[in-house]
């Protein structure tokens, strides 16, 4: 499709004009933001730190983290450059390269949990052999693949939704360069748009839950059949903070992307589209430590062993 941009830089309207709000949540999301960054980072930091943390699990895990660690820094700093600022501008780059990268975690966050549930399958359901079929040359190419179905699946979108007319309005009306929002203000047709955003969207989403229920079938089956209530209890410990993590992820990506052009409301999408870039991100490394008991062992072990050599 031919380019006939006009618009050469964008407004973010975000959520406020409250200029005290804004201040409020300047400090909020900033708070959120490093807290963020030090979970998602931390883990990364145990995992490479302590031995026990070197097993294929915590490798997903730390391929996650940095994930998330990506996803937040693609949309928080900008906002909150916006919360202080009179005038909330992006450039038409800027805005396709935020586009861009928040597609590209976006989708591999998807993947990358998909992997996790195949990783857990393989050690319930057959740990005798975990270490022999998780090998690396199983699970180093399963995250580049993530990273790979990200990349190309943020590319075709990116190109599809700039190579739209945006010829006036320039007033984005949410907190960062999201796909439907660009819809909503461009003058082009963007029928076939939202067909490739549904079609697209909903086959990783089919691909990537299908993969997540057909993991947790086998693995249920593998507890049923286990006779040690220690066993059990053992098992879906190590699922539980998996499946929340899966359940919030897609449960929010499916209401944003999956669903008629006629049912988009940008206030509400709005609030969603905070849920799994801003809160997500926060919210994984907290699930993943609190019920792990190798996670806070080794918390207590790398960080405590820096502070008292400090």
């Amino acid at each position: 499709m031919e380019n006939f941009t006009e618009v050469t830089v964008f407004e973010l309207k975000g959520f406020t004009d409250n200029p005290e709000l804004q201040i409020v949540c300047f400090f909020l999301f900033l708070a959120v933001y490093l807290f963020t960054l030090i979970g998602n980072l931390g883990l990364i930091v145990l995992v490479s730190e302590d031995s026990r943390l070197h097993n294929p699990m915590y490798y997903f895990l730390s391929a996650l983290s940095s994930v998330d660690a990506g996803f937040s820094s693609t949309i928080t700093p900008n906002m909150l450059v916006d919360f202080m600022s009179k005038k909330k501008a992006i450039s038409f780059l800027g805005c396709a390269a935020q586009m861009f990268f928040a597609a590209m975690f976006g989708t591999t966050e998807c993947f990358i949990l998909a992997a996790m549930a195949y990783d857990r399958y393989v050690a319930i359901y057959n740990p005798l052999l975990y270490t022999v079929s998780m090998r690396p040359r199983v699970y180093v190419p399963l995250i580049a693949a993530s990273y790979l179905g990200g990349i190309l699946h943020a590319t075709v979108h990116t190109r599809a939704t700039f190579s739209l007319s945006f010829c006036g309005p320039n007033v984005i009306q949410h907190i960062f360069c999201d796909v439907p929002a660009l819809f909503a203000i461009s003058c082009s047709d963007t029928h076939r748009n939202q067909l490739l955003l549904f079609y697209f969207a909903g086959s990783i989403e089919i691909f990537t839950v299908l993969i997540v229920l057909g993991s947790y079938g086998f693995i249920l089956s593998a507890i049923l059949r286990t006779h040690s209530a220690e066993g059990k209890r053992k098992a879906f410990s190590a699922c539980g903070s998996h499946l929340t993590a899966v359940s919030i992820c897609h449960g929010t990506l499916i209401f944003m992307y999956v669903r008629p052009s006629s049912s988009y409301a940008l206030e509400k999408d709005m609030v969603v589209s905070m849920c799994y870039t801003i809160v997500i991100p926060m919210l994984n490394p907290i699930i993943y430590s609190l019920r792990n008991k190798d996670v806070k062992e080794a918390m207590q072990k790398v960080f405590g062993e820096k502070i008292l050599y400090k």
